[in-house]
């Protein structure tokens, strides 16, 4: 742990002389103990994932590194063993989720993005057991946009506008609905849904005009409490098709948030106040504005305009009695006053100056009344490392301290002041940018420009501090003419590790504030610690020694683990317990339970889908026995922070990168490279019914319209493929099933069963066709009339092989099924070598050019690579991201042409 006692030279109006700090027995020293204590005990991790690209279509994958970090510790073997990711829908909804082994911090794998998703605006989340005792805002989560134009007839554009009748907000969206080629669908009919926060406002219905076109008017009488939603429009198409788009409603109004943050928390009467003010949109994005301040006189006294994304401050004295507020204007000439914060009589200021390259000059300012009162302490800190700490008299009104910025660490550091009763009173951010921090990459051998398909050979170099380093880097290729790169809004391992990582909310444009090094771009961040939310660490629970929770534990390794009970629930100590699996091959293993009649099989190593069986004995080889797992809950899906990010008109943001990877996906069709959903046609189908044993059918097992079973589901991907056209009257939308019969009236989804669980109508994806046993199809009314309400759009039963499921009985006393969440399997990047004596003429249409989440440097600080150009020319864009064994961390990106 770094812990640093700086001796900084302070001047109290003008006299300068400097303060020794020496930890003491005293409480202030024994809260900095408690501090020291309290941060190495719980420690975060922090978590960044590199992707080969910030957006995507279906059929794409999508090629992750991960970079997991504790500042806290320099032992990677300290750090958790598992990492979650997430594909996360608008839905809110997880459509994917990973687990992947980490070693030293990092792992790595892949999604596959079926043509049964839809397009929309998708979350890659992060996290480890561990991070989410911190809370859900500090995970990774980031917002891709992933298109469709592969398998997708309809594409739309929707524009909105808005006006305000008394506390009401009126919406018009106008909704143009064109095929892939960009002609309009004219005179076809259209339903439409309007959802505000899930609740349904509105329906009806509507024909497009001969320009594709309808228009769709709504009303939002409630718009303190829904701010968001969805258009869900379902177009009519010939041969009776019906295509559903979901539309984000990201706003109801042009409203823009207005609030105003005094620097350290306070003003002060009397004294120069520094007051940001950051003015936000209804969709989460900046809009600056501009203004006076006046007092209740109506006096001017100061004039503000926000800099960037909404972002400014101002200066002002409050004098005592007078009241201040703000007159602002906004960019359509309206104007709104609004108070400011109430100045206190008596009080402290913290106020920095970060504008220099190397130092930050700290200034303490405190009302009169307060002058040699007490003694004011500083502490600094930067992701639990103490690394500056002070004492001052205050015989002075004004104080200040200068702080090299050699002495701190790149990031967000933390400026607390505290009183003589030790309570923190001010409180104040700055980001600290150190490129000496920072590895130092450089490539050998890369050529200005290159042919299409030449072979690029490049040597990787790495130093830090001048010395050559050890470490894991991640390397993108992509064709900028392709993939066109959003520099300010990249996502990248500095943005997450030293910006996003430590501050709660959403932060717009991250990596503008790492782009340059000029004024106002670092006056533009410091605006961002000034108005930014903050929540690491609470002063209060270290004075008051009160722990954060603890409910998960670092995932050191994968176990199952349980207690053994009697019926009656009584511990059953030196009960023999089996475990056993057959997935990959017979694996057996024994252990007994402890006094508690507690079991672990711990340091377990097995992938994805794999089924163990759980066999549980008293001491006396009885079977009747209760068999209680250790389940760790899953992680709730919270409401998407970056709301800004969400792209209304997804296709048509990506337009030109859809119809390059269209190209380059029917030419891998072509080549049996790629799997594509085929949709039959529908078809009748009369069977004697199936018995379907284990079943959890009410009826029954077997008792259906139908029967799938697994003998028909060896062919096809993902299991709404398999039911696709098998059954007369059941279709689907992306993975969700419905009988035709329900289309059009109220349109509700088939209630899915799995092994007697009700899960959500999208949850197909989540299912191995390889792990079901029976599908039974529930449509007459003679056989859904036993689930009641939930059965008034059929239902499917679905019955997993010996079982299935989380964990399930298989009718026999003492033993029970257990399907954990394993590793997941990680692929390799497909990447051609050509030959110029063996000529193939298939077009080579990568999208991701090169992709490599593991290149590990030599002792020299070396490693070559190498890839070969595609059929496309352009500005191919090389990004280097990485970390060594102290977790310092690098990025760089280098250009080449492609002639």
């Amino acid at each position: 742990m770094k812990f640093k006692f700086v001796i900084p030279a302070v001047l109290v109006l003008g006299i300068c002389f400097s303060f020794v700090y020496k930890l003491a027995d005293d409480p202030f020293s024994d809260l900095i103990k408690r501090l020291q204590e309290y941060n190495k005990k719980y420690a975060q991790e922090k978590v960044h994932l590199h992707l080969d690209k910030p957006y995507y279509a279906i059929g794409d994958d999508i090629w992750l590194k991960a970079y997991v970090i504790n500042t806290l510790t320099s032992e990677p073997s300290n750090i958790s063993k598992a990492l979650y990711v997430e594909l996360i829908d608008e839905k809110d909804k997880i459509k994917t989720q990973l687990k992947l082994p980490m070693n030293g911090g990092i792992t790595w794998g892949d999604f596959k993005l079926p043509d049964t998703l839809s397009e929309g605006n998708y979350r890659i989340r992060a996290y480890t057991q561990w991070m989410r005792n911190a809370g859900s805002e500090y995970f990774f989560d980031k917002t891709i946009k992933i298109g469709n134009s592969w398998a997708n007839k309809v594409f739309t554009n929707t524009a909105y506008s808005f006006t305000k009748e008394n506390t009401t907000e009126k919406v018009n969206a106008k909704i143009k609905f064109t095929d892939k080629n960009g002609q309009p669908y004219i005179n076809n009919d259209v339903t439409y849904e309007i959802q505000l926060n899930a609740r349904n406002i509105t329906k009806g219905k509507a024909t497009t005009n001969n320009e594709g076109e309808v228009s769709i008017n709504f009303s939002n009488n409630q718009p303190a409490l829904y701010k968001s939603g969805k258009i869900i429009a379902t177009i009519n198409l010939p041969n009776n098709q019906k295509i559903v788009k979901n539309i984000p409603i990201t706003a109801t109004s042009n409203n823009i948030d207005v609030q105003f943050f005094p620097e350290g928390g306070n003003i002060v009467e009397a004294l120069p106040n520094k007051i940001a003010i950051k003015a936000v949109n209804a969709a989460g994005k900046g809009e600056d504005v501009n203004g006076i301040i006046v007092d209740n006189e109506g006096t001017e006294v100061n004039r503000f305009e926000t800099q960037h994304l909404g972002m400014g401050n101002f200066i002002i004295n409050p004098q005592p009695g007078k009241i201040y507020s703000a007159k602002v204007k906004f960019k359509d000439g309206s104007e709104q006053t609004l108070a400011l914060p109430k100045a206190q009589k008596s009080g402290y200021i913290l106020s920095l100056n970060n504008n220099s390259p190397d130092k930050i000059i700290v200034k303490i300012m405190m009302s009169e009344d307060l002058m040699g009162t007490n003694e004011l302490k500083i502490v600094a800190q930067n992701s639990g490392n103490v690394y500056f700490v002070t004492r001052s008299p205050s015989q002075k009104q004004i104080i200040t301290a200068t702080i090299p910025k050699k002495e701190l660490p790149s990031g967000i550091v933390q400026f607390t002041l505290f009183n003589a009763s030790n309570n923190p009173v001010c409180e104040r951010l700055a980001f600290v940018n150190n490129v000496e921090d920072r590895i130092n990459t450089t490539i050998e051998n890369l050529k200005p420009s290159y042919t299409k398909r030449e072979k690029v050979d490049i040597n990787l170099l790495t130093l830090f501090n001048g010395k050559p380093i050890r470490g894991s880097f991640s390397v993108a290729v992509t064709n900028t003419a392709a993939v066109k790169p959003d520099p300010e809004n990249e996502t990248n391992i500095f943005t997450s590790m030293l910006l996003t990582s430590d501050l709660s909310g959403y932060v717009e444009d991250p990596n503008y504030y790492f782009l340059d090094k000029e004024n106002k771009t670092v006056q533009d961040l410091d605006n961002l610690m000034l108005t930014q939310g903050w929540r690491r660490i609470l002063w209060k629970n270290i004075i008051s020694n009160i722990p954060p929770p603890e409910t998960f534990k670092p995932e050191k390794s994968i176990g199952i683990s349980g207690t053994i009970t009697s019926y009656g629930g009584k511990p059953l100590p030196n009960s023999k317990v089996s475990l056993f699996s057959s997935s990959g091959g017979f694996f057996a293993i024994d252990t007994l339970t402890d006094a508690q009649g507690h079991f672990n099989f711990d340091n377990l190593v097995f992938t994805d889908s794999t089924k163990f069986i759980v066999q549980g004995r008293t001491a006396k080889n009885k079977k009747s026995v209760d068999i209680k797992l250790d389940i760790v809950p899953g992680q709730i899906v919270t409401k998407n922070k970056s709301t800004g990010d969400l792209e209304v008109n997804v296709n048509e943001a990506l337009q030109g990168y859809l119809k390059r990877s269209n190209s380059y996906f029917d030419e891998m069709t072509k080549r049996g490279l790629l799997e594509r959903t085929i949709v039959l046609s529908e078809v009748n189908i009369v069977e004697k019914k199936n018995p379907a044993q284990n079943s959890s059918n009410l009826n029954g097992g077997g008792r259906a319209d139908y029967v799938v079973t697994a003998d028909m589901l060896q062919n096809c991907v993902t299991l709404a493929q398999c039911l696709q056209g098998r059954v007369a009257g059941l279709m689907f939308e992306g993975s969700v099933p419905y009988l035709m019969r329900n289309m059009s009236a109220g349109k509700r989804p088939m209630q899915i069963i799995l092994d007697g669980m009700n899960v959500d109508s999208d949850f197909l994806d989540n299912i191995q066709p390889s792990d079901v046993e029976t599908v039974e199809v529930l449509k007459s009314i003679g056989n859904t009339a036993i689930y009641g309400s939930q059965g008034g759009g059929g239902v499917l039963i679905i019955t997993t092989k010996r079982g299935g499921g989380s964990t399930s009985n298989i009718f026999a006393p003492g033993i029970i099924t257990y399907s954990p969440k394993g590793y997941h399997m990680t692929r390799e990047f497909y990447s051609p070598k050509y030959d110029p004596a063996t000529p193939d003429n298939r077009l080579d249409l990568r999208s991701t050019v090169y992709w490599h989440p593991h290149i590990v440097t030599s002792t020299e600080g070396k490693a070559p690579f190498s890839f070969f150009n595609t059929d496309e020319a352009g500005t191919y864009r090389v990004v280097v991201e990485g970390i060594d064994m102290m977790g310092h961390l690098a990025r760089a990106v280098y250009t080449y042409e492609v002639k």
